[in-house]
């Protein structure tokens, strides 16, 4: 199969039940995309707009699904899905002001083309990464599920990005869930340049649908009738019957990936053989034969759209432009929230580290009647650290879900909940195998407020560290790599008191919270905690010994490494328990350099790129009048984790920490 094929070359039409006006809508519906298009492409070359990922040729997918749904139904779009925003009647003034990158659109100039949403019109848009809303679509079709709502989720994507690792994950984990998404891909023939051929090797990508136990169909996606129909017929049975469904649709894309890439590598026949296949003159050519339309109809319906075209564009040129304001950008990288620092009622009790977590997480699921947890192994089996021991015969099999190994799906599933109004904690087995869900984090939990002001309330729990003799894969800590990433928020508590507090304040914030827990601590500590409902706030430190000799900036393990070497030496030091290290607590770390006018860094990451890094920088920037020395860290060694206990031991900063306190006290 060197080149993509239609499934026949006559194209045909059946009206079927489908009335006149449903007839003479979806005509409307299907030319208004083509008529935007054709003005868009003009304004491109007038350098009105910078970009364009044209759809011609495909409108009848995007038209069609839309038309077939409820409004209520969210769709997950990516670049040539125009006529999604157009059925949904999204006002054209917003599309064309988001297209010129300005505040009326929908992202506030901050992203640009089709990289945006609007929940309003029940849109969910789309990632430069291409296959990430597939997961996200799973996590809606989840709410309606536990909310026994009778809705499908409806997801596209391109026939490059079924390629994707992020295509199989969420294909699974739909199946697994029986979820009801319709999943339909646009095969239309390239992968930018590269043909399908060189993309898979089955005869039609729908087979695929087979290996993860779904239904799959084949259908010509440029037949708008059979686009509506089938995904009209598919929608009332999943609203019955949830499961999910992939729909591959054949048709081809008319012009270049964008309009810089051009199509010089398509041969001519093909172009040819397509252009016989317009989804549009097709359609129109069949009404007009059939008397349903006529040539004074199509007349009033185009100028009526250019109408609209050129009001809505009238409306956005005036528009104005963007206003960098510096304080706006940075307050919309988190959605807002007064964080309610709610003090303990209940007497307290010594209880493990582990245990602390687990009551954490018990509270916050009777506090939050929408909290979905999710990982592996963690509903009979109680989790590889028997965190969620019990949960699943007090909450149910709905709330408390085991996982498929598919980090990042189900992370994008968590997203994808939030969207209908829930909340979820993903449970990363160890903090190393997040890398499996970096992209989601990244990409998409830390940036989607900031972008087009949805929520983003997931919680990532990450059993971090070393010490235990697990190796290079079981011991990492890895929190610098989300330190460095805006919109998302660190915590690392260090003690029984803060892991549940710091847990509980970070299942009610309604931003993503990577939530790291020492593994070495989860059964070595135990310390006094509350009983009930309280919160430890996100973004202040706490002072755990104060002195005047020298401050220790920490956190995790390395609060207890403070300690001790304080406690058997004899150094009066300041030890500053970090425990939020996104947002830091700038305010305690100045306090105490101003008092000690000596700072050590102590931290189990490794020096290069760690977190002591900043710190320093930022101390020597703000507060180098109040040093009396200079800013010295202590880190593990610049490797792997090893996995003998002697190479483990030389690893970690514990061992060379007395000697260089011992230095900057000295200097």
């Amino acid at each position: 199969m060197p080149h993509i094929k239609p499934l026949t070359n006559a194209m045909t039409y059946e009206a079927g039940d489908l009335s006149t006006d449903t007839l003479r809508g979806l005509y409307e519906q299907i030319l208004r995309p083509r008529l935007i298009e054709e003005k868009m492409l003009k304004l491109l070359r007038q350098g009105v707009i910078s970009k364009w990922f044209s759809g011609i040729g495909q409108e009848a997918i995007s038209v069609g699904c839309t038309a077939a749904l409820n409004p209520s139904e969210l769709l997950f779009t990516m670049h040539r899905n125009l006529g999604v925003f157009t059925t949904r009647e999204v006002p054209l003034e917003r599309l064309f002001a988001q297209w010129q990158g300005k505040p009326l659109g929908f992202t506030k100039g901050r992203d640009r083309s089709f990289h945006f949403g609007t929940l309003d019109y029940g849109i969910v848009g789309m990632i430069s990464h291409l296959g990430p809303q597939l997961s996200l679509a799973d996590g809606v079709a989840l709410a309606n599920k536990l909310e026994q709502k009778p809705e499908v989720a409806l997801a596209f994507t391109g026939d490059g990005a079924t390629s994707e690792g992020e295509f199989h994950e969420a294909l699974n984990v739909a199946a697994v869930w029986q979820l009801p998404v319709i999943f339909v891909i646009e095969n239309n023939g390239y992968g930018l340049s590269t043909p399908v051929n060189e993309q898979y090797r089955c005869e039609n990508l729908a087979d695929r649908g087979k290996g993860y136990g779904m239904r799959a169909l084949t259908i010509d996606g440029n037949n708008i009738l059979e686009v509506y129909r089938t995904v009209r017929a598919l929608a009332d049975e999943l609203r019955k019957n949830p499961e999910p469904v992939l729909l591959e649709c054949r048709t081809f894309r008319m012009r270049g990936h964008e309009e810089a890439s051009g199509t010089k590598y398509v041969p001519n026949e093909l172009m040819d053989a397509w252009a016989q296949r317009d989804p549009i003159a097709n359609y129109e050519a069949w009404l007009l034969e059939k008397g349903i339309i006529d040539e004074k109809l199509t007349e009033k319906l185009t100028k009526k759209i250019k109408k609209e075209i050129d009001a809505g564009l009238k409306k956005a040129n005036a528009a104005p432009e963007p206003e960098a304001d510096y304080g706006q950008e940075v307050r919309d990288v988190y959605a807002p929230y007064e964080e309610e620092d709610i003090e303990p009622s209940g007497k307290s009790k010594d209880i493990r580290f582990v245990d602390a977590i687990s009551e954490g997480l018990d509270e916050g699921m009777q506090q939050h009647d929408r909290l979905v947890l999710m990982g592996q192994d963690i509903a009979e089996y109680g989790g590889v650290f028997k965190i969620t021991d019990g949960f699943l015969e007090k909450y149910g099999p709905g709330r408390v879900r085991n996982t498929p190994l598919c980090e990042s799906a189900i992370i994008g599933a968590g997203l994808g909940l939030s969207l209908k109004g829930w909340k979820s904690m993903v449970e990363m087995q160890f903090a190393d195998f997040v890398t499996c869900g970096f992209n989601q984090i990244i990409n998409n939990l830390a940036k989607l407020h900031y972008r087009w002001g949805a929520p983003a309330d997931v919680v990532v729990r990450m059993p971090t560290g070393g010490g235990v003799g697990a190796g290079p894969y079981h011991s990492q800590s890895n929190e610098a790599w989300f330190f460095h990433t805006p919109g998302l928020k660190v915590v690392y508590p260090s003690n029984p008191r803060d892991a549940k507090g710091l847990l509980l304040a970070a299942l009610a914030d309604p931003n993503p919270v990577m939530y790291f827990e020492h593994k070495a601590l989860y059964r070595s500590l135990t310390g006094p905690v509350p009983e009930g409902y309280y919160t430890t706030p996100i973004g202040k430190a706490n002072l755990v010994r104060s002195g005047e000799a020298v401050s220790i900036l920490t956190y995790g393990m390395g609060v207890h490494w403070a300690m001790d070497l304080c406690e058997a030496e004899g150094i009066d030091a300041d030890i500053l328990d970090l425990r939020s290290l996104l947002p830091l607590d700038y305010e305690a770390i100045s306090e105490s350099v101003k008092r000690t006018n000596k700072v050590l860094i102590l931290h189990e990451d490794t020096l290069l790129g760690g977190i002591g890094g900043e710190l320093s920088a930022w101390i020597s920037e703000h507060l180098f009048e109040h040093l009396d020395g200079p800013v010295m860290r202590v880190a593990s060694m610049d490797t792997p984790v090893p996995f003998a206990r002697n190479l483990e031991a030389q690893f970690l900063p514990k061992g060379r920490f007395s000697e260089k306190i011992r230095e900057l006290l000295a200097y």
